[in-house]
């Protein structure tokens, strides 16, 4: 079974951070790496406000179900991209983009980091640069994208099976 990685950069809403913790364990994703504003529950050694912590934790629980606890995270203000890459992980960007290739035709790896980037804007030119690939899935309704826990939903479904 291939090694899969999720990076989730400046995503803003908790409930799409719960999602993606939820999702991620249901897939065995091995580590969630959340980076720039992207909240993320409380951790040994945490820094932030207590009160801070404990707010977004629960707001985070409330859609990812106790997934939160399963699933390794850290945090990061820049993501690990150079680390990872250093491990040998591909870095694949999840991104409507004019170098995207449909996410149907890519053949994942056996080690897979998957960014992901803020809900409006994506995944900003400097990361997208780093990846080796920038996959898109398709849209066939009137709407531009995919919720961003949607998305990589479907995206770790196709890089765990394919």
């Amino acid at each position: 079974m291939n090694q899969i990685v999720l990076i989730a950069h400046n995503i803003r809403s908790t409930h799409n951070v719960g999602a993606l913790f939820r999702t991620a364990e249901g897939f065995g994703i091995g580590h969630i790496y959340c980076s720039g504003y992207t909240p993320y529950p409380t951790f040994d050694g945490d820094t932030r406000l207590p009160h801070i912590s404990q707010k977004l934790t629960r707001q985070i629980h409330k859609t990812a179900l106790g997934a939160e606890l399963l699933v390794p995270f850290s945090y990061h203000e820049i993501p690990p991209i150079k680390e990872l890459k250093r491990n040998n992980f591909k870095m694949v960007g999840l991104e409507q983009h004019t170098n995207s290739i449909s996410i149907s035709s890519y053949k994942s790896p056996k080690k897979i980091a998957l960014l992901i980037g803020e809900e409006v804007n994506g995944i900003p030119d400097d990361l997208l640069s780093l990846c080796e690939t920038i996959i898109e899935i398709p849209m066939l309704g009137q709407k531009e994208s995919f919720n961003v826990s949607v998305a990589a939903g479907i995206a770790m479904y196709h890089l765990r099976n394919y």
